[in-house]
């Protein structure tokens, strides 16, 4: 994550809230925020950079780069083309960007384990990268307290075991995503343009409440579903990693599938909800509290934009 950091203190002084009201909606406490000349390319070259050394490798063991962002520095190149020139992959790497919002890493690790599956590919590079807090209007106080900026990334192996990627899920509804969570491109509708009071026409614009049920809803539907899939139980499940939008949310969807709150991976206190971004860095998060060992099932799943959805269940390798 970028290193500025945006308090609800400060943001008490830009637009009409508290952080008693941010606190008890969403959990956030500060989140980080890149400088005017930092993009998203930026912090996925860092994210990315990070995850090959961990997997002690380096960029030409590389074939496949999936980024997930809906904030890419330009329409064209992508931000994989341009971590692919950044760090000197190979030419005949495959680099390619995805936009599911916040799901989005959730697809990027979809898609890239069906190449490796199908033996396309060995190895891969997934990255889920946003700076938010260059379409968020900081004037919105329903929206500016949520978001934050950062990059997360893994590398992916094709490997003949039991372990590793066991199964995914995605849906989608694009009806609901049409109404309820939108960031105008290219095309401003006259509907798209009167919910931006100030003007600022390519900002984000949330029905909350709607967003709220949804993915409390569909995130515990996935999870449910995925478990069943896979023949096991949820106490067989060590630790669910959720996008991080809003810590009432992660509350509520223990309370729909009956677990503990321990059981839900919490980070959002100081990152935010960073899109994409959040369930890499709250994977990484948990590797670091020492919340996942091996052997340990974990699930992976978030709600986006579009309105998508998915999850991931991973045995710990």
């Amino acid at each position: 994550m970028p290193p500025r950091i945006i308090t609800n203190a400060e943001l008490e002084t830009m637009v009409d809230t508290s952080d008693e009201w941010i606190v008890s909606r969403t959990g956030v406490h500060e989140r980080h925020v890149a400088d005017a000349m930092v993009f998203t390319s930026d912090l996925a070259i860092e994210a990315a950079r990070n995850a090959i050394e961990n997997a002690s490798m380096s960029p030409e063991d590389i074939e496949l780069i999936v980024v997930a962002t809906l904030t890419a520095d330009m329409h064209t190149p992508s931000v994989a083309c341009i971590v692919q020139s950044a760090l000197g992959f190979s030419k005949n790497t495959m680099a390619f960007d995805i936009n599911a919002a916040c799901s989005g890493f959730i697809y990027a690790i979809t898609i890239a384990n069906q190449f490796l599956q199908n033996g396309v590919y060995k190895t891969a590079l997934v990255i889920g990268a946003e700076t938010m807090s260059k379409v968020t209007d900081w004037e919105d106080r329903n929206t500016c307290v949520l978001f934050g900026d950062g990059a997360g990334a893994v590398v992916l192996k094709a490997a003949e075991t039991e372990d590793g990627i066991l199964l995914t899920s995605a849906g989608c509804d694009g009806i609901a995503g049409i109404k309820s969570l939108t960031i105008p491109g290219l095309k401003v509708s006259d509907e798209e343009a009167k919910k931006r009071e100030n003007r600022n026409l390519c900002t984000i614009r949330m029905d909350g409440g709607e967003v709220f049920k949804y993915a409390v809803r569909m995130m515990s539907e996935q999870i449910t579903t995925i478990i069943e899939k896979a023949g096991l139980k949820l106490e067989d499940v060590k630790l669910i990693i959720p996008h991080q939008a809003n810590a009432r949310i992660l509350e509520a969807i223990a309370h729909r599938i009956q677990v503990d709150k321990s059981v839900i991976f919490f980070n959002v206190s100081h990152s935010g909800n960073t899109s994409a971004a959040s369930v890499p860095l709250a994977l990484q998060a948990a590797v670091q509290a020492d919340r996942i060992h091996k052997d340990d099932y974990i699930i992976l799943v978030g709600l986006g934009g579009g309105i998508t959805w998915g999850a991931v269940l991973i045995k710990w390798a």
